[in-house]
């Protein structure tokens, strides 16, 4: 029997209470494990790599892989929201709310293990979303390419949309990242001989005051971009010139190229900041895997269509937002739709006290069952 919403709601719940880091997902991965192995294994294939789970699902005709992702880890955030089952980590929790696309995810599972499908199937329990670009590293290590998709769908709850109401767009839905380490080298002194000194302070400053032309002077206004330096740190005293700065932020664009040209222009910036305070610099620009979520044209019209016409799904047509996702990265090597699950709280994403809906679960669940049953059809 596919998982019950009573079933789902207790398998959310335990899952909240183990939340872990990414690649250190070892009880998570566990209790996945004894659950979907607790499934009919007629057509079904389990292999792990680390932390991740991929389970195959042997279609009746298998001519085309479509696989669906969710991803595992959780925050080191110190819950506060007063629940019953609460974390049992201190220090971490599933502030992002991947213990509610797990349990989406298991319970989509559980029908196809179920019902055999026509397609062959990957699901995917992905390790480090937040924090190590898991899916890149997945994905280069070989162990998809047995069972690789031709097509690939995940969704990310949204505590801003009603519970269980699906939310997509066209083109970009989350921004691609990039982190920024900037470290600028000049010369201690005493505060009253600063020609004997290379005060890094100033240099730092006219670094950060420079980089707030990017994206008002060279990125199109409508296209839009972000750079947020939240990190200054230079110096120990007041009498003392500071003979280093580390200035650290982020770079938010909603395509790959805009992404590198804000890049480039924060090199540029830096290498040249440097220069003129004949310093040293180490830079640091790290995307790794998180790539701008750029929905498949094909996959995605598909999937708006049918969730429109479903009368049992509330549809709502979002814009992108500016936070950041590693599917970006299976989504630039695997063509397919990435879209939001509403879980109606007053609280943000990455907020102690987040409290997702839980009957936003089973609408998830039987919503992609409809469409990945509808999307088989049709290949």
């Amino acid at each position: 029997m596919a998982l019950s919403e009573k079933e789902l709601i207790e398998i959310r719940r335990k899952l909240h209470q183990i939340p872990e880091i990414g690649m250190e997902e070892f009880e998570t991965q566990k209790m996945l494990l004894e659950i979907i192995e607790k499934f009919p294994h007629d057509f079904m294939k389990i292999k792990t790599w680390k932390t991740a789970i991929i389970v195959h699902l042997t279609g009746s005709k298998g001519q085309t892989t479509i696989g669906y992702r969710t991803d595992i880890d959780g925050l080191p955030v110190e819950e506060k929201t007063g629940l019953p089952f609460s974390s049992n980590h201190k220090g971490r929790m599933h502030a992002c709310g991947h213990d509610i696309h797990m349990t989406v995810c298991l319970g989509i599972l559980s029908y196809f293990a179920e019902h055999q499908p026509k397609c062959d199937m990957t699901f995917i329990f992905q390790p480090a979303e937040e924090n190590a670009s898991g899916g890149k590293q997945l994905y280069e290590s070989g162990a998809l390419d047995e069972w690789m998709p031709d097509e690939i769908y995940a969704f990310h709850d949204n505590p801003q949309l009603p519970a269980g109401a699906i939310g997509c767009c066209m083109g970009t839905l989350f921004a691609g990242t990039c982190e920024i380490h900037a470290k600028f080298i000049g010369k201690s002194g005493h505060a009253a001989f600063p020609h004997l000194a290379n005060d890094m302070v100033v240099c730092g400053a006219q670094f950060v005051n420079q980089i707030q032309t990017i994206v008002s002077r060279n990125i199109d206004p409508i296209e839009s971009g972000v750079v947020t330096l939240g990190h200054f740190e230079a110096g120990t005293t007041g009498n003392v010139i500071a003979g280093s700065c580390q200035i650290d932020g982020t770079i938010r664009a909603l395509t790959q190229v805009n992404n590198l040209k804000i890049q480039e222009r924060v090199r540029a910036i830096a290498e040249g900041v440097a220069k003129s305070f004949d310093c040293d610099l180490e830079l640091d620009l790290h995307q790794g895997g998180y790539l701008p979520v750029e929905n498949n044209d094909e996959t995605t019209q598909n999937f708006i269509s049918y969730m429109k016409a479903n009368k049992d799904v509330e549809f709502i047509e979002t814009k992108p937002a500016m936070t950041g996702e590693d599917f970006g990265f299976l989504i630039s090597k695997i063509p397919g739709t990435m879209f939001w699950l509403g879980v109606d709280s007053p609280y943000s994403l990455h907020s102690e006290h987040l409290a997702p809906k839980e009957e936003a679960i089973q609408k998830g669940v039987s919503a992609m069952i409809g469409f990945l049953e509808d999307r088989q059809r049709q290949l």
